[in-house]
C-alpha cells in the first residue's frame, strides 16, 4: 500500500508539472483547472499522510522554469505563492481578531519594479521564484508604469502586470478566425510581458498593478500595510483596490467583491487577504513555498448543465489532434459558451463523454471554458483513425499515463503550418492578419496546398466567410492584406521560401551582391555564392540544392505568377562596408538588437555572434562590464562602443575617433 501512495505521489508531481509548464511557458492548457486543483488537493493529502515530498513537487516550487531568450537574473530573496481556499468561513477563522485587507488577487504575472534615484532601473518577472527574466525595457512601454518618481530613494515593488478586457477585446476584435482569437487575456498578457521587442509590448496595452511594497528605503510605514499601498499610489501607480475586514464583516465584503466582479475591466480569480498589521504577519513565519500574512480565495466555479453534440477532432502542426467538445450553448459567466477542448484522449475517456450525454461545464477562473464532468457517462465517442487534413493514418501516444492522439503522416500539411507562418510573417511577404489558425483551417478545407495559393484568396471568399467566426468584414480585411503582398522585393521573398540557412540577414547579403535581380538569385551558383562575403559552403550548397529542385521551381513559379518583384536597388551609403560588429547587453534607443543590426546592415555592415580579430567594434552600454566579450574585445583591443555613439555613427556617417 505505501509502495502504491508513493507511485501515486510521483504520478501527481509529473502530471502536475506537465501542466504547469505547459500554462506558463507556451500558454496552453493541457488540463481542466478544475482537475489540477483535484489532484494537487490529492498530493497534498498524500504528502501529509505518507512524509514523501519530492524536490520537484509543485508544493515546493512556484512560478514557471525559464526557456525564453531574456536576460536572467536573481531575486534578492525567494518569491512566494500564496497558499489557497474556496471557503468563505475558513477565510473569517484564518483572520481570526486581526484587521485584515480583502483585495482582488489579480489574473496575470507577478513583476517587480525596483527605482534607484526616482528612475525604473530594472524590471524582472517573478520566474520559478528564484530566478526572473529581465524585461525592465518592456516594463517602461507598459501603459501606466512611472519610469519617474518623486521618491529618490531605493524602492522595490511587486504587482501584475495585467491586460484590460478592453484592450483584449479590441484585439480580438481586429482577428477574423474565432480559433486565431487569444484564449483570455492572462495569457495574452504572459507573452506580451516577455516579448523580446517592445514595441509589441507597448502595442498589447500592458497595464501594471501594484500589490506589494518590498521596500522603500526611509520611509517609516508605522508597520501598517495599508500606509505602504496608500503611499504607492501617491508616487504615481495604480493600486490593487481594497477593503479593510474582520471577523464581523469578512463575510458580507466577499459577498461585495462577488458582485462587483462583473464591473472589472481587468481579470482576477479570486481575492488575497492579508493581516494590516505588518509585525503580526512577520511573526508567523512562512512554510516553504507560502507565507503565513496572507492567504488566497478562489471563487467557487459555476457550473451548468447541457448537452454534448460532438466531438470535432482539431489537427496542429506538431501533429497532434486535440478533441474539442460542442455542445448545446449555455450561459457562463454573463458570456454564451458552445465549446471547450477537452485537451487530450485520457481525459475524455475519464470524462466517460459520449454524444448526447448531459455534461457540465464552467469556465476556469471565470475565463476559460471546461467540462467538469459527464453526468451520463456513455463513453461511445470513436477515435479518428484517419488525419482530418490529410486522411494519413493516427495513432495513440501514451506518455507517463497520458495518450494523446497523432497523425503519423510526415508530410501533412497541418505539420507545415510553421513554413506558411513564416512564409505570411512581417519580415517576408507581410500579409498581415492571417494566422496560424486561419491558415490551419484554409488547409484541412483543401484551400491551399502550395504558397502561391494565398494570393487566390478571393476564389475562396464563400468558403472563407462561412467559416466559424469569419464574415465579411473579416474577409475584406484579409483579401485587402494579401493585395498589399502581392507588391514585394527579392529579398522578402528569398526570406519567405525558408531555405535552410537563409534568414533576413543573408537574403539581403546575397540580394545586394546580385544588384537585386530575381533571376540572377536563383540561378547562382555555388562558387558564385561561397564569393559573396558571409556565405559558407553548407549554405550555398543548401540554396542550390533548393532551387534545383523541380518541386520547388514549381513553387516559386506559382509565386511569380502572383507577385510583383520590385528590383529597384537602395541608395544608400555604405560608409560600414567591411567592418563586423558585436552587439551585447540591454539597449535603450533601439527596440532590440535585431533592429540595430538592420541599422548596421543598411549602411553596409555585418554584424556577429562573437568578438574576434575580425570584429570592428563591440557595441555595449556598459563599457566597463567585465563580461567575456568585453574581455575579449580588450585582449584583442577592439574599441567598446556604447549605443550613443553607434547611434551617431550611423545617422551622421562620422566615425569614432577610437575606430581605425
Amino acid at each position: 500500500m505505501a509502495e502504491n501512495k508513493k507511485e501515486r505521489i510521483k504520478e501527481l508531481v509529473d502530471a502536475l508539472n506537465r501542466a504547469a509548464r505547459a500554462y506558463y511557458m507556451d500558454a496552453e492548457e493541457i488540463m481542466p483547472n478544475i482537475e489540477y486543483d483535484r489532484m494537487y488537493d490529492e498530493l497534498l493529502d498524500l504528502e501529509k499522510e505518507t512524509g514523501i515530498i519530492l524536490s520537484n513537487s509543485p508544493s515546493q516550487n512556484v512560478g514557471y522554469e525559464i526557456v525564453s531568450d531574456l536576460p536572467k537574473e536573481r531575486h534578492p530573496s525567494r518569491m512566494l505563492s500564496l497558499d489557497k481556499t474556496k471557503s468563505r468561513e475558513e477565510l473569517r477563522d484564518w483572520l481570526g481578531d486581526q484587521e485584515g485587507l480583502l483585495s482582488w488577487k489579480l489574473d496575470g504575472i507577478t513583476i517587480v519594479l525596483t527605482y534607484d534615484g526616482g528612475k525604473l532601473v530594472k524590471a524582472l518577472t517573478r520566474g520559478n521564484g528564484d530566478v526572473g527574466e529581465v524585461i525592465t525595457n518592456n516594463a517602461k512601454v507598459f501603459d501606466n508604469v512611472p519610469v519617474s518618481i518623486g521618491f529618490k530613494g531605493h524602492m522595490v515593488l511587486r504587482g501584475e502586470a495585467v491586460m484590460k478586457y478592453s484592450d483584449f477585446e479590441k484585439i480580438n476584435e481586429a482577428i477574423g478566425d474565432a480559433d486565431a482569437k487569444y484564449k483570455n487575456p492572462r495569457n495574452l498578457c504572459s507573452g506580451s510581458v516577455r516579448q523580446l521587442d517592445p514595441r509589441v509590448t507597448k502595442d498589447r496595452h500592458v497595464n501594471f498593478i501594484a500589490f506589494t511594497l518590498v521596500e522603500a528605503e526611509g520611509v517609516d510605514f508605522q508597520e501598517r500595510r495599508d500606509n505602504q499601498l496608500n503611499w504607492v499610489g501617491e508616487q504615481g501607480f495604480d493600486v490593487v483596490p481594497f477593503k479593510y475586514v474582520n471577523k464581523d464583516n469578512i463575510l458580507d465584503t466577499i459577498e461585495w467583491f462577488a458582485q462587483e466582479i462583473v464591473n472589472n475591466d481587468f481579470p482576477s480569480d479570486g481575492l488575497v487577504l492579508t493581516y494590516n498589521d505588518m509585525v503580526y504577519g512577520r511573526s508567523l513565519g512562512q512554510t516553504a513555498k507560502f507565507p503565513k500574512d496572507s492567504l488566497a480565495f478562489k471563487w467557487v466555479d459555476q457550473k451548468e448543465k447541457t448537452t454534448l453534440r460532438q466531438i470535432e477532432w482539431s489537427a496542429s502542426r506538431t501533429g497532434l489532434i486535440n478533441p474539442v467538445a460542442i455542445f448545446d450553448p449555455v450561459e457562463l459567466e454573463g458570456t454564451t459558451v458552445k465549446r471547450a477542448s477537452v485537451h487530450n484522449v485520457s481525459i475524455m475517456r475519464e470524462l466517460k463523454l459520449g454524444i448526447g450525454d448531459t455534461i457540465t461545464v464552467y469556465k476556469s477562473n471565470m475565463i476559460i471554458p471546461q467540462i467538469a464532468e459527464d453526468l451520463t457517462g456513455s463513453d461511445n465517442i470513436e477515435i479518428p483513425d484517419t488525419c482530418p487534413v490529410c486522411g494519413g493514418k493516427t495513432e495513440i501516444h501514451e506518455d507517463n499515463g497520458v495518450q494523446t492522439l497523432y497523425c503519423t503522416n510526415p508530410k501533412c500539411l497541418a505539420k507545415q503550418i510553421k513554413s506558411f507562418s513564416l512564409f505570411v510573417s512581417r519580415d517576408a511577404m507581410n500579409i498581415d492578419g492571417l494566422s496560424d489558425a486561419t491558415i490551419e483551417k484554409l488547409i484541412a478545407k483543401g484551400l491551399i496546398t502550395e504558397f502561391a495559393d494565398l494570393f487566390k484568396f478571393d476564389t475562396y471568399r464563400d468558403a472563407v466567410v462561412e467559416m466559424d467566426g469569419f464574415g465579411e468584414k473579416s474577409f475584406q480585411n484579409l483579401a485587402e492584406s494579401v493585395k498589399r503582398a502581392r507588391e514585394s522585393n527579392p529579398v522578402r521573398l528569398l526570406y519567405a521560401l525558408g531555405i535552410p540557412g537563409i534568414g533576413l540577414a543573408n537574403a539581403k547579403v546575397i540580394a545586394k551582391a546580385c544588384g537585386n535581380s530575381w533571376t540572377r538569385m536563383q540561378n547562382l551558383t555555388e562558387d558564385e555564392l561561397t564569393a559573396i562575403d558571409g556565405v559558407g559552403s553548407v549554405l550555398a550548397k543548401a540554396y542550390t540544392d533548393y532551387f534545383a529542385d523541380s518541386r520547388h521551381q514549381k513553387i516559386v513559379a506559382d509565386i511569380l505568377d502572383q507577385v510583383t518583384l520590385d528590383e529597384t536597388v537602395e541608395d544608400s551609403p555604405n560608409f560600414l562596408d567591411g567592418m563586423t560588429f558585436v552587439i551585447t547587453g540591454s539597449l535603450n534607443h533601439y527596440a532590440n538588437r535585431e533592429e540595430l543590426k538592420s541599422e548596421i546592415e543598411r549602411f553596409g555592415g555585418k554584424a556577429a555572434g562573437s568578438v574576434s580579430s575580425k570584429t570592428t567594434a563591440l557595441i555595449n552600454n556598459d563599457t566597463t562590464s567585465t563580461s567575456a566579450k568585453n574581455n575579449k574585445a580588450k585582449e584583442l583591443g577592439i574599441p567598446i562602443l556604447d549605443e550613443e555613439t553607434m547611434q551617431k555613427w550611423l545617422e551622421t556617417g562620422e566615425k569614432p575617433t577610437n575606430v581605425e
